[in-house]
Protein backbone atom coordinates (compact mmCIF):
# COMPACT_ATOMS: atom_id res chain seq x y z
CA UNK A 1 0.00 0.00 0.00
CA UNK A 2 1.41 3.38 -1.00
CA UNK A 3 1.72 5.99 1.75
CA UNK A 4 1.52 9.64 0.71
CA UNK A 5 2.11 12.64 2.95
CA UNK A 6 -0.11 15.56 1.91
CA UNK A 7 0.35 19.19 2.93
CA UNK A 8 -1.32 22.37 1.65
CA UNK A 9 -0.12 25.96 1.82
CA UNK A 10 -3.62 27.48 2.09
CA UNK A 11 -2.53 31.01 1.14
CA UNK A 12 -0.54 30.00 -1.94
CA UNK A 13 -1.62 31.83 -5.08
CA UNK A 14 -3.86 34.36 -3.34
CA UNK A 15 -1.86 37.25 -4.76
CA UNK A 16 -2.16 36.13 -8.36
CA UNK A 17 -5.69 37.17 -9.29
CA UNK A 18 -5.29 40.57 -7.59
CA UNK A 19 -2.00 41.41 -9.27
CA UNK A 20 0.44 41.02 -6.35
CA UNK A 21 2.70 38.53 -8.19
CA UNK A 22 3.12 36.50 -5.03
CA UNK A 23 1.77 36.18 -1.53
CA UNK A 24 4.93 36.21 0.60
CA UNK A 25 4.39 38.96 3.17
CA UNK A 26 1.32 40.18 1.28
CA UNK A 27 -1.50 38.06 2.70
CA UNK A 28 -3.36 40.92 4.36
CA UNK A 29 -2.99 43.14 1.32
CA UNK A 30 -4.27 40.32 -0.87
CA UNK A 31 -7.32 39.92 1.38
CA UNK A 32 -7.94 43.66 1.35
CA UNK A 33 -7.96 43.52 -2.44
CA UNK A 34 -10.62 40.80 -2.32
CA UNK A 35 -8.36 37.80 -2.97
CA UNK A 36 -9.83 34.36 -2.45
CA UNK A 37 -8.01 31.17 -1.53
CA UNK A 38 -6.96 29.20 -4.57
CA UNK A 39 -4.99 26.36 -3.02
CA UNK A 40 -7.89 24.39 -1.44
CA UNK A 41 -9.62 23.93 -4.79
CA UNK A 42 -6.36 22.87 -6.42
CA UNK A 43 -5.69 20.49 -3.54
CA UNK A 44 -9.11 18.87 -3.93
CA UNK A 45 -8.49 18.31 -7.66
CA UNK A 46 -5.20 16.58 -6.85
CA UNK A 47 -6.82 14.34 -4.24
CA UNK A 48 -9.62 13.43 -6.66
CA UNK A 49 -6.96 12.32 -9.14
CA UNK A 50 -5.07 10.42 -6.43
CA UNK A 51 -8.14 8.56 -5.17
CA UNK A 52 -9.29 7.67 -8.69
CA UNK A 53 -5.87 6.23 -9.53
CA UNK A 54 -5.40 4.35 -6.23
CA UNK A 55 -8.45 3.91 -3.96
CA UNK A 56 -6.28 2.06 -1.42
CA UNK A 57 -3.68 4.79 -0.92
CA UNK A 58 -2.92 5.71 2.71
CA UNK A 59 -2.97 9.46 3.21
CA UNK A 60 -1.06 11.21 5.99
CA UNK A 61 -1.96 14.88 6.40
CA UNK A 62 -1.35 18.07 8.31
CA UNK A 63 -4.27 19.20 10.44
CA UNK A 64 -7.04 21.63 9.51
CA UNK A 65 -6.89 23.60 6.30
CA UNK A 66 -3.34 22.43 5.64
CA UNK A 67 -4.68 19.04 4.55
CA UNK A 68 -7.15 17.36 6.90
CA UNK A 69 -10.28 19.31 5.92
CA UNK A 70 -9.79 18.85 2.19
CA UNK A 71 -8.87 15.17 2.54
CA UNK A 72 -12.06 14.39 4.48
CA UNK A 73 -14.15 16.28 1.91
CA UNK A 74 -12.50 14.25 -0.85
CA UNK A 75 -13.54 10.97 0.77
CA UNK A 76 -10.35 9.99 2.60
CA UNK A 77 -10.00 8.83 6.18
CA UNK A 78 -6.67 10.60 6.69
CA UNK A 79 -4.03 10.01 9.32
CA UNK A 80 -3.52 13.45 10.90
CA UNK A 81 0.12 13.81 11.91
CA UNK A 82 0.41 17.48 12.95
CA UNK A 83 -1.74 20.43 13.93
CA UNK A 84 -1.38 23.81 12.25
CA UNK A 85 -1.21 27.34 13.60
CA UNK A 86 -4.19 29.65 13.19
CA UNK A 87 -2.07 31.76 10.84
CA UNK A 88 -0.23 29.07 8.92
CA UNK A 89 3.46 29.51 8.20
CA UNK A 90 6.52 27.83 6.74
CA UNK A 91 7.18 26.33 10.17
CA UNK A 92 3.91 24.40 9.92
CA UNK A 93 5.00 23.02 6.56
CA UNK A 94 8.38 21.99 7.99
CA UNK A 95 6.69 20.24 10.93
CA UNK A 96 4.26 18.35 8.71
CA UNK A 97 6.90 17.19 6.23
CA UNK A 98 9.22 16.08 9.05
CA UNK A 99 6.36 14.06 10.56
CA UNK A 100 5.64 12.44 7.20
CA UNK A 101 9.31 11.55 6.77
CA UNK A 102 9.48 10.04 10.26
CA UNK A 103 6.42 7.93 9.38
CA UNK A 104 8.16 6.53 6.31
CA UNK A 105 5.96 7.90 3.54
CA UNK A 106 6.68 6.98 -0.09
CA UNK A 107 6.09 10.55 -1.31
CA UNK A 108 5.32 14.04 -0.05
CA UNK A 109 2.61 15.65 -2.17
CA UNK A 110 2.45 19.39 -1.50
CA UNK A 111 0.20 22.18 -2.71
CA UNK A 112 1.74 25.61 -3.24
CA UNK A 113 4.35 27.47 -5.24
CA UNK A 114 8.12 27.76 -5.31
CA UNK A 115 8.34 29.03 -1.72
CA UNK A 116 6.50 25.95 -0.47
CA UNK A 117 8.69 23.75 -2.67
CA UNK A 118 11.78 25.18 -0.99
CA UNK A 119 10.31 24.54 2.48
CA UNK A 120 9.49 20.92 1.59
CA UNK A 121 12.85 20.26 -0.07
CA UNK A 122 14.84 21.72 2.83
CA UNK A 123 13.00 19.51 5.30
CA UNK A 124 13.32 16.36 3.22
CA UNK A 125 17.03 17.04 2.78
CA UNK A 126 17.35 16.31 6.50
CA UNK A 127 15.51 12.98 6.19
CA UNK A 128 17.10 11.08 3.33
CA UNK A 129 15.85 10.73 -0.24
CA UNK A 130 12.07 10.76 0.12
CA UNK A 131 10.59 12.04 -3.17
CA UNK A 132 8.36 15.09 -3.42
CA UNK A 133 5.84 16.32 -5.98
CA UNK A 134 4.17 19.71 -6.29
CA UNK A 135 0.55 20.56 -7.05
CA UNK A 136 0.79 23.96 -8.80
CA UNK A 137 -1.11 26.57 -6.80
CA UNK A 138 1.28 29.49 -6.30
CA UNK A 139 1.98 32.55 -8.42
CA UNK A 140 5.67 31.70 -8.84
CA UNK A 141 6.19 28.20 -10.19
CA UNK A 142 9.68 28.14 -11.65
CA UNK A 143 10.81 24.79 -10.21
CA UNK A 144 10.73 21.51 -12.09
CA UNK A 145 9.22 19.59 -9.16
CA UNK A 146 5.62 20.39 -10.14
CA UNK A 147 3.14 18.44 -12.20
CA UNK A 148 1.55 20.32 -15.09
CA UNK A 149 -1.88 20.27 -13.37
CA UNK A 150 -3.43 19.24 -10.04
CA UNK A 151 -5.08 16.10 -11.42
CA UNK A 152 -1.85 15.08 -13.09
CA UNK A 153 -0.12 15.41 -9.71
CA UNK A 154 -2.64 13.05 -8.14
CA UNK A 155 -2.24 10.47 -10.89
CA UNK A 156 1.56 10.63 -10.73
CA UNK A 157 1.57 10.29 -6.93
CA UNK A 158 -0.45 7.10 -7.23
CA UNK A 159 1.34 5.44 -10.13
CA UNK A 160 5.02 6.48 -10.30
CA UNK A 161 7.66 3.77 -10.30
CA UNK A 162 10.95 5.66 -10.48
CA UNK A 163 12.37 9.01 -9.37
CA UNK A 164 14.94 11.42 -10.72
CA UNK A 165 16.76 14.47 -9.41
CA UNK A 166 15.19 17.81 -10.30
CA UNK A 167 15.74 21.48 -9.49
CA UNK A 168 14.03 23.54 -6.81
CA UNK A 169 14.16 27.22 -7.80
CA UNK A 170 12.79 30.43 -6.33
CA UNK A 171 12.98 34.16 -6.92
CA UNK A 172 12.94 37.25 -4.71
CA UNK A 173 9.33 38.46 -4.71
CA UNK A 174 10.21 42.08 -3.91
CA UNK A 175 12.62 42.19 -6.85
CA UNK A 176 10.00 40.38 -8.94
CA UNK A 177 7.40 43.06 -8.16
CA UNK A 178 9.96 45.70 -9.15
CA UNK A 179 10.40 44.06 -12.53
CA UNK A 180 13.56 42.02 -11.98
CA UNK A 181 13.46 38.26 -12.46
CA UNK A 182 16.40 36.28 -11.16
CA UNK A 183 15.81 32.59 -10.67
CA UNK A 184 18.05 31.05 -8.01
CA UNK A 185 18.72 27.36 -7.53
CA UNK A 186 17.67 26.55 -3.98
CA UNK A 187 18.27 22.83 -3.97
CA UNK A 188 17.79 19.45 -5.62
CA UNK A 189 15.03 16.97 -4.89
CA UNK A 190 13.96 13.48 -5.86
CA UNK A 191 10.80 13.67 -7.98
CA UNK A 192 8.72 10.96 -9.70
CA UNK A 193 9.57 10.28 -13.33
CA UNK A 194 6.56 11.22 -15.44
CA UNK A 195 5.71 12.95 -18.71
CA UNK A 196 3.32 15.37 -17.01
CA UNK A 197 5.99 17.29 -15.13
CA UNK A 198 6.94 20.84 -16.01
CA UNK A 199 10.44 22.00 -16.86
CA UNK A 200 12.42 24.65 -15.05
CA UNK A 201 11.67 28.20 -16.13
CA UNK A 202 14.23 29.34 -18.68
CA UNK A 203 15.09 33.02 -18.55
CA UNK A 204 16.60 33.35 -21.99
CA UNK A 205 14.86 34.56 -25.11
CA UNK A 206 15.37 35.71 -28.69
CA UNK A 207 14.97 38.96 -30.58
CA UNK A 208 11.38 40.20 -30.68
CA UNK A 209 11.75 43.60 -32.37
CA UNK A 210 10.31 42.45 -35.70
CA UNK A 211 7.47 40.65 -33.95
CA UNK A 212 6.61 43.73 -31.89
CA UNK A 213 6.68 46.01 -34.94
CA UNK A 214 4.36 43.69 -36.85
CA UNK A 215 1.84 43.54 -34.03
CA UNK A 216 1.86 47.32 -33.56
CA UNK A 217 1.20 47.77 -37.27
CA UNK A 218 -1.80 45.45 -37.14
CA UNK A 219 -3.72 46.85 -34.16
CA UNK A 220 -7.31 47.84 -34.93
CA UNK A 221 -9.02 50.95 -33.61
CA UNK A 222 -11.72 50.18 -31.05
CA UNK A 223 -10.13 46.90 -30.00
CA UNK A 224 -9.08 46.40 -26.40
CA UNK A 225 -5.77 44.58 -25.99
CA UNK A 226 -5.02 42.74 -22.74
CA UNK A 227 -1.26 42.30 -22.66
CA UNK A 228 0.33 39.74 -20.37
CA UNK A 229 3.67 39.81 -18.55
CA UNK A 230 7.13 38.97 -19.81
CA UNK A 231 9.91 40.38 -21.95
CA UNK A 232 8.24 39.54 -25.27
CA UNK A 233 5.09 41.43 -24.32
CA UNK A 234 7.27 44.17 -22.85
CA UNK A 235 8.75 44.80 -26.30
CA UNK A 236 5.24 44.93 -27.78
CA UNK A 237 4.08 47.41 -25.13
CA UNK A 238 7.03 49.68 -25.88
CA UNK A 239 6.27 49.49 -29.60
CA UNK A 240 2.68 50.50 -28.87
CA UNK A 241 4.05 53.56 -27.10
CA UNK A 242 3.48 53.00 -23.41
CA UNK A 243 5.44 51.94 -20.35
CA UNK A 244 3.76 48.73 -19.30
CA UNK A 245 4.19 46.59 -16.24
CA UNK A 246 7.00 44.10 -16.94
CA UNK A 247 5.48 41.39 -14.76
CA UNK A 248 1.83 42.43 -14.64
CA UNK A 249 -1.10 42.56 -17.05
CA UNK A 250 -1.91 45.83 -18.85
CA UNK A 251 -5.00 46.84 -20.80
CA UNK A 252 -4.62 49.15 -23.82
CA UNK A 253 -7.32 50.27 -26.25
CA UNK A 254 -6.42 51.27 -29.79
CA UNK A 255 -7.98 54.35 -31.37
CA UNK A 256 -7.55 56.36 -34.57
CA UNK A 257 -4.75 58.44 -33.06
CA UNK A 258 -2.85 55.63 -31.39
CA UNK A 259 -4.23 54.26 -28.18
CA UNK A 260 -4.91 54.68 -24.48
CA UNK A 261 -3.60 52.75 -21.51
CA UNK A 262 -6.69 51.82 -19.50
CA UNK A 263 -5.17 49.63 -16.78
CA UNK A 264 -1.56 49.11 -15.75
CA UNK A 265 -0.67 46.07 -13.67
CA UNK A 266 -4.32 45.23 -13.16
CA UNK A 267 -6.14 42.70 -11.03
CA UNK A 268 -8.63 40.27 -12.54
CA UNK A 269 -11.56 42.52 -11.60
CA UNK A 270 -9.88 45.63 -13.00
CA UNK A 271 -9.09 43.88 -16.26
CA UNK A 272 -12.60 42.49 -16.63
CA UNK A 273 -14.10 45.91 -15.90
CA UNK A 274 -12.06 47.54 -18.68
CA UNK A 275 -13.05 45.17 -21.49
CA UNK A 276 -14.81 46.53 -24.55
CA UNK A 277 -16.84 45.14 -27.43
CA UNK A 278 -13.87 43.34 -29.00
CA UNK A 279 -11.02 42.15 -26.80
CA UNK A 280 -7.74 40.40 -27.56
CA UNK A 281 -5.69 38.72 -24.84
CA UNK A 282 -2.06 38.57 -25.94
CA UNK A 283 0.33 36.25 -24.11
CA UNK A 284 3.68 34.56 -24.59
CA UNK A 285 4.49 31.05 -23.33
CA UNK A 286 6.96 30.61 -20.49
CA UNK A 287 10.30 29.52 -21.90
CA UNK A 288 11.09 25.86 -21.37
CA UNK A 289 7.64 25.11 -19.89
CA UNK A 290 5.18 26.16 -22.57
CA UNK A 291 2.51 27.49 -20.20
CA UNK A 292 0.45 30.30 -21.69
CA UNK A 293 -2.07 30.57 -18.84
CA UNK A 294 -1.83 29.74 -15.13
CA UNK A 295 1.80 30.59 -14.45
CA UNK A 296 2.48 34.16 -13.38
CA UNK A 297 -0.59 35.57 -15.14
CA UNK A 298 -3.51 34.44 -12.97
CA UNK A 299 -4.96 37.94 -13.40
CA UNK A 300 -6.15 36.60 -16.74
CA UNK A 301 -9.15 34.96 -15.13
CA UNK A 302 -11.52 32.54 -16.89
CA UNK A 303 -14.05 35.38 -17.19
CA UNK A 304 -11.52 37.57 -19.00
CA UNK A 305 -10.45 34.73 -21.29
CA UNK A 306 -14.01 33.77 -22.20
CA UNK A 307 -14.73 37.38 -23.21
CA UNK A 308 -11.66 37.66 -25.44
CA UNK A 309 -9.90 36.38 -28.50
CA UNK A 310 -6.50 34.90 -27.71
CA UNK A 311 -3.27 35.61 -29.55
CA UNK A 312 -0.08 33.77 -28.61
CA UNK A 313 3.24 35.37 -29.51
CA UNK A 314 6.83 34.22 -29.03
CA UNK A 315 10.32 34.58 -30.38
CA UNK A 316 11.65 31.83 -32.61
CA UNK A 317 14.33 31.04 -30.03
CA UNK A 318 11.74 30.47 -27.31
CA UNK A 319 9.68 28.10 -29.44
CA UNK A 320 12.75 26.07 -30.33
CA UNK A 321 12.79 24.88 -26.70
CA UNK A 322 9.04 24.22 -26.41
CA UNK A 323 7.46 21.07 -27.82
CA UNK A 324 3.88 21.81 -26.77
CA UNK A 325 1.87 24.56 -25.09
CA UNK A 326 0.02 24.11 -21.80
CA UNK A 327 -2.82 25.83 -19.95
CA UNK A 328 -3.88 25.69 -16.31
CA UNK A 329 -6.56 28.37 -15.86
CA UNK A 330 -8.20 26.81 -12.81
CA UNK A 331 -11.32 26.10 -14.91
CA UNK A 332 -11.27 22.55 -16.29
CA UNK A 333 -13.92 23.20 -18.94
CA UNK A 334 -12.06 26.25 -20.22
CA UNK A 335 -8.78 24.33 -20.30
CA UNK A 336 -10.46 21.72 -22.47
CA UNK A 337 -11.87 24.37 -24.80
CA UNK A 338 -8.41 25.91 -25.22
CA UNK A 339 -6.69 22.64 -26.10
CA UNK A 340 -5.82 21.88 -29.69
CA UNK A 341 -3.60 23.34 -32.38
CA UNK A 342 -2.90 27.07 -32.15
CA UNK A 343 -1.11 29.56 -34.34
CA UNK A 344 1.77 31.27 -32.57
CA UNK A 345 2.98 34.50 -34.11
CA UNK A 346 6.77 34.59 -34.27
CA UNK A 347 7.49 37.54 -36.60
CA UNK A 348 6.00 40.38 -38.59
CA UNK A 349 3.85 37.93 -40.55
CA UNK A 350 5.33 34.51 -39.75
CA UNK A 351 3.38 32.00 -37.68
CA UNK A 352 4.03 28.52 -36.33
CA UNK A 353 1.53 25.84 -35.31
CA UNK A 354 1.86 24.44 -31.81
CA UNK A 355 -0.52 22.26 -29.85
CA UNK A 356 -2.03 23.09 -26.47
CA UNK A 357 -2.17 19.76 -24.65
Amino acid sequence: MRRVGFVVNPIAGMGGRVGLKGTDGKVEEARERGAEQRAPERAREALDGLLAADPDVELLVAGGEMGETIAVDAGFDPDVRTQSSEETSAADTHDAVAAFADAGVDLVLFVGGDGTAVDVAETLDEHGEIPMLGVPAGVKIYSSVFAVSPRAAGRIAATFERTETREVNDIDEEAYRAGEVTSELKGLAEVPVAEELQSSKQLSGGSVETLAAGIAADVEAGTTYVLGPGSTLGAIKRELGFDGSPLGVDVWRADEEGGELLVRDGSADEIEGSLGERNVVMVSPIGGQGFVFGRGNQQLSPAVLRASEIEIVASRAKLDDIGVLRVDTGDGELDEELRGWRKVRIGRVEQRLLEIV
